[in-house]
Parts: structure tokens; C-alpha cells; sequence
């Protein structure tokens, strides 16, 4: 290195470099030092010009230099960015609550100094930006919202819903135990009996929300999912009002012309009881491994609610009859945007969230 370097050479670019007093001054010392042409550019072409046992030393401490004054810049430029940002922090009319100005392509305006740590916008998670829609959607029905608790007890998660101990039912339904005898709720019917015990028929209900099952994680199954309960009560609902309303929400949800077909189906809450399936949009019904080569997807179970349920409701089951559906909205959103991995909803990659951006807005 003393052949390609005059003596102090080395020590007088590092104090260029601490001496740049801004950003432009300091990508110019940087596109001399380093750039193609630069000094180190053609201080390492020089390299195969040395006597071959000088060579391998030579070229060695050659990128030694060049890391070296590579790391200088960048704690430079870092210094130099904070003493920028300090110094609009301290400006009067710096407004804090503003969102920070991004760098990119389609961010939005840009400066001529980096904000290390700018704000970014964030955007709705797809299950958010479904059910809100399902939300305005059922109350344009005229549905209610309603909640209720995650942590259930035995009685309104199963034995209300027509499910007692000795129920078979109870075996599908891998349940989260709490040491006090209550439970992660499995499903979001507990409202059903909650919103009949408290309002009087007649009554359209809906319940979105979080649900629990201790379920092996795979393509098709999260143990912590999302449900949406919907709940008809009143005089001569039948059937025909469970497929109508079905379709309807189903064709403004998926934003599509769907087919739907009904399968029977046990629940132990309802009487007769519906598997609800939609024509698959991966392979427009000529089956893939999606559908399980059937050409349809089970998309919600459904039904008449059984009589032994509304009478724990506290409703008259001789004078009123009822339907209701539980809708899996991560399967319900899957099927609208195309996404065939369920675990990709809860694996927190901000890449794929923000694809979604478009449509929250």
C-alpha cells in the first residue's frame, strides 16, 4: 500500500470526509472516493500491476480501505441526518402530529434530508376491512350489531346451544379450558342466547368476533380465528329467507355472481341444519386442490334455530322461528381476495398487509 499511496493519503480523506458539512457535499466526496472512477477505484485496478508476491497484501489492505472510508460515510451521513432532524424538531413551526414525509417511488413528496425514523400510514388488516363491509352490508338489512365475552361459560357455549355434556358435538370442538371452569369461547353462538334472553322478537341480529379452538396449524386451520354470527327471530321466517339472505350478502361481499348449494348438515343448534358451499373462484368449479378437486368450498354452516335453543332464549318456539349462520371470515376473505394460506392473516408480514392499502382507503 505505501507504492499506491502518497504518505498522509489515507488520514486526509478520512478528515474530508468529517469535515463535509452537509448531505450534497458529503455524496460528492463519496462519488470521488468510491465511486467508479473514484480513488479506490483505481487505487484497486493498480493492484495487478505490483510484483505477483506483492499482490495479495496489497489488494487486502487495498478493501481494508475501502470499508473503512465506506463506514466513515455512513456515520457521517448518520450524523449529519440527526443534527438535520434536531434542528427541525427545534424549528417553531415543526408540528409533531404531522405524518413524516416517505422516501420511494408513489410515497409522496420528498426532501432533501432523510428522516431516519419517519412515520408511515398504516393500513387495515383484510379481516378488518371484511367485516366492516359485512357490518354496513347486514346493517342495511336491518341487523343489529351486538358483542359478547371471549371467555364464555359451559352453559352459554354448549349446553344452551342444544349441546350437553354427553354431546357428541363436543368432541369436534377442541376446546381452551381455564383453570376456573370457564372456556375460550369456540364459536360466537353464546350471543344467540344472550341476544334473545335480553330483546324481544322480533330480532336480526349479527356478531362478529374472535373465536378459539386447540387446533393443529396448517393451510386451512388457525387455532385463533374470526366468525361473524348472524340471528333471525320472528313470526314465519323460513328457509327462503335463510337462502335469500344468504345470496345477497354472499354476491356483494365476494364481488362476484356466485352459485351456491345447500348440503344437510348436523348442528346440534340447528333443525334442519345447512353446510352452505360456493362455486370455487381458484378454478371457477372444475376443482383444484383448493376445493379438494370438488369444485365448491364450504363456506358457512347454517340452519333453522332449533327449538330446544329458543327456549332457552326464553322465546316462544310454538309462535316464533328463526335462522341463523356462522360465517368464517378469514375463509370469507380468502375466497375474496384469492388467498390460499390461512396462516398468512396472523404471520404479521407488512408486505403482505400492505397490498391491501388500496382498499381501505
Amino acid at each position: 500500500m505505501t507504492d499506491l499511496l502518497e504518505p498522509g493519503q489515507r488520514d486526509a480523506w478520512l478528515a474530508e470526509i468529517a469535515a463535509a458539512g452537509d448531505a450534497p457535499t458529503l455524496k460528492d466526496v463519496e462519488s470521488r472516493l468510491l465511486g467508479k472512477t473514484g480513488a479506490i477505484s483505481e487505487l484497486l485496478k493498480s493492484v495487478p500491476k505490483l510484483p505477483p508476491e506483492d499482490r495479495p497484501a496489497a489488494g487486502k489492505a487495498a478493501h481494508a480501505l475501502k470499508q473503512e472510508l465506506g463506514a466513515a460515510l455512513d456515520a457521517r451521513r448518520e450524523a449529519l441526518d440527526a443534527a438535520a432532524l434536531e434542528a427541525e424538531l427545534a424549528g417553531g413551526d415543526f408540528d409533531p402530529s404531522e405524518p413524516a414525509l416517505r422516501d420511494g417511488p408513489g410515497s409522496g413528496p420528498t426532501r432533501s434530508v432523510r428522516v431516519p425514523l419517519g412515520l408511515r400510514r398504516g393500513t387495515l388488516h383484510p379481516i378488518s376491512i371484511v367485516r366492516n363491509e359485512l357490518v354496513d352490508l347486514f346493517k342495511s338489512l336491518g341487523f343489529a350489531w351486538l358483542d359478547g365475552p371471549e371467555i364464555e361459560n359451559e352453559h352459554h357455549n354448549f349446553e344452551a346451544l342444544n349441546i350437553p355434556g354427553d354431546h357428541p358435538a363436543r368432541d369436534s370442538q377442541d376446546t381452551f379450558w381455564l383453570d376456573d371452569g370457564n372456556l375460550l369461547r369456540t364459536h360466537t353462538s353464546p350471543v344467540q342466547i344472550r341476544a334473545m334472553q335480553r330483546f324481544e322478537p322480533p330480532m336480526k341480529v349479527i356478531v362478529p368476533g374472535r373465536c378459539f379452538r386447540a387446533e393443529s396449524v396448517d393451510a386451512s386451520h388457525e387455532h385463533t380465528f374470526y366468525q361473524m354470527e348472524g340471528l333471525v327471530v320472528g313470526e314465519g321466517v323460513s328457509t327462503a329467507n335463510l337462502i335469500h339472505t344468504m345470496k345477497t350478502c354472499l354476491r356483494e361481499i365476494l364481488r362476484r355472481d356466485i352459485e351456491v348449494r345447500l348440503r344437510p348438515g348436523f348442528f346440534p343448534f340447528v333443525e334442519p341444519g345447512f353446510e352452505l358451499d360456493v362455486n370455487c373462484p381458484f378454478c371457477s368449479g372444475k376443482g383444484c386442490s383448493v376445493c379438494k378437486h370438488t369444485g365448491w368450498i364450504e363456506i358457512l354452516p347454517c340452519g333453522m334455530v332449533h327449538p330446544n335453543v329458543l327456549k332457552a332464549g326464553g322465546i316462544d318456539s310454538e309462535r316464533y322461528t328463526g335462522f341463523a349462520f356462522g360465517m368464517g371470515l378469514q375463509r370469507v376473505v380468502m375466497l375474496r381476495y384469492g388467498i390460499d394460506d390461512i396462516r398468512l392473516f396472523m404471520g404479521g408480514d407488512l408486505a403482505f398487509l400492505a397490498q391491501f392499502d388500496e382498499v381501505s382507503e
